[in-house]
């Protein structure tokens, strides 16, 4: 997540370093809340260059298509 059936319904991110080609980048998410009769959730976003430096943070909401709904 996100992945297939998984819908962005907002996003706040902030860009606080740039990003050049041959960079290597790593994102890494954490669910922070959970919508307890939807299948909704909030997202802690954070991108980290391969020296260490955060290029992007932030957090999203997204909901998740399941099969009952």
């Amino acid at each position: 997540m996100p992945g297939p059936c998984t819908v962005f319904l907002s996003q706040n991110w902030k860009f606080t370093a740039p990003v050049f080609i041959d960079d290597t980048i790593t994102a890494e998410v954490e669910v922070i809340s959970k919508h307890e009769t939807k299948p909704v959730t909030q997202l802690k976003i954070k991108v980290v260059r391969q020296d260490g430096e955060t290029v992007l943070e932030g957090e999203a909401w997204c909901y998740t298509f399941t099969a009952d709904h």
